[in-house]
């Protein structure tokens, strides 16, 4: 069997259908009416798995962080997230939610503080945002819990991911790395497979996928095409909410479409070049066999004049092997318009 890792039940790998992760993350800012609503769209599309972010301001960041501001916002990432934030009794109220309508809910932790939160809570696996994944103390302790993670690598390079890996080995967790482009919304040119494919093809003991920021299911059904058997898109439940990630976020149709395509595609995957045994049925009347076109007496050679390739593919000797056929001679009289059999030549 590949390599899998399993989280509350739900085996995710090549073997299993490809997972897709809708990530709430802080599209309700701060809200938890409208993160009901989301979780409630969510549950309509088929989600199996619900994405929140835990975010503790004053454990996450330093006050230099009120002075910079992200590329898809106009006020500084302090003051979105401490807009955006939940606190835990909203949190455990948001899993809670998730969890009565048959869902589970992880959430990536962005500090010490919302690790300690979430395994308070007692979450079943863990998702680490690109940001954190050269953030080893914070990984070293998360891997401590002993949880199964979803390791966003996002602005890192091999080397820097392979330092995570080994956290993640030191203590026995089972780790999946989603292949990450961090602009918000992804450019086409920017999503890279290939760094996908080289990231799967340095740790092949892990499980991968891809966290998307375009603003369509086509980068998804790609990765799945690729070998991606975890897909991680913002979700909101409608497209007329504010807020920075909205606009690379997926609403309920489109998470409904990206589930039962990637699913479909998934099932495509695989193969060798051979003919399956479902389509004999085909070959039975698409391919072609040597047949006789004129009347044959015994001893006459088969000749170009007197012998062709036509549909069924029922004879006994394929269009393949015509030219083999050319020039012996027939032992039987044949009527014309026969498939000729193998008792009938010389």
């Amino acid at each position: 069997m590949n390599p899998y890792i399993e989280i509350s039940g739900r085996k995710i790998g090549k073997d299993f259908p490809p997972l897709v992760i809708a990530e709430i993350g802080i599209n309700h800012e701060g809200s938890l009416k409208t993160a009901f609503e989301m979780v409630d769209a969510a549950k309509r599309a088929g989600v199996e798995v619900v994405k929140h972010q835990t975010h503790i301001v004053a454990d996450e960041m330093s006050g230099a962080a009120k002075s910079v501001v992200p590329g898809n916002a106009d006020i500084s990432i302090y003051e979105i997230m401490d807009r955006c934030s939940l606190n835990e009794e909203d949190e455990i109220e948001l899993k809670k939610y998730v969890e009565s309508k048959g869902m589970i809910f992880i959430s990536t932790p962005f500090s010490r503080a919302a690790a300690e939160r979430l395994e308070k809570m007692n979450v079943s696996a863990y998702k680490i945002g690109s940001g954190e994944c050269n953030n080893y103390p914070l990984l070293e302790h998360i891997a401590k819990f002993g949880k199964p993670v979803i390791l966003s690598t996002g602005m890192n390079t091999i080397e820097s991911v392979a330092k995570a890996v080994a956290i993640f080995k030191k203590h026995n967790v089972q780790l999946a790395l989603l292949h990450t482009t961090n602009l918000y919304p992804t450019p086409a040119k920017l999503v890279r497979f290939g760094a996908m494919t080289e990231l799967h093809e340095a740790f092949p003991e892990q499980v991968f996928g891809l966290s998307d920021h375009t603003v369509s299911n086509h980068a998804c059904f790609g990765a799945v095409a690729l070998g991606a058997s975890i897909l991680e898109r913002h979700f909101t439940d409608h497209m007329k909410r504010t807020g920075p990630d909205i606009v690379c976020s997926m609403d309920e149709k489109e998470c409904e479409n990206l589930i039962t395509g990637s699913n479909l595609i998934w099932q495509m995957r695989g193969g060798i070049k051979e003919p399956a045994k479902e389509e004999q049925v085909t070959i039975d009347f698409a391919f072609a066999t040597v047949c006789t076109i004129k009347s044959i007496s015994k001893g006459d050679a088969f000749t170009m004049d007197n012998i062709w390739v036509k549909r069924p593919g029922t004879g006994e000797i394929l269009a393949e092997n015509f030219n083999n056929i050319l020039g012996k001679k027939a032992i039987n009289n044949i009527d014309v318009d026969q498939q000729l059999k193998l008792s009938d030549i010389e």
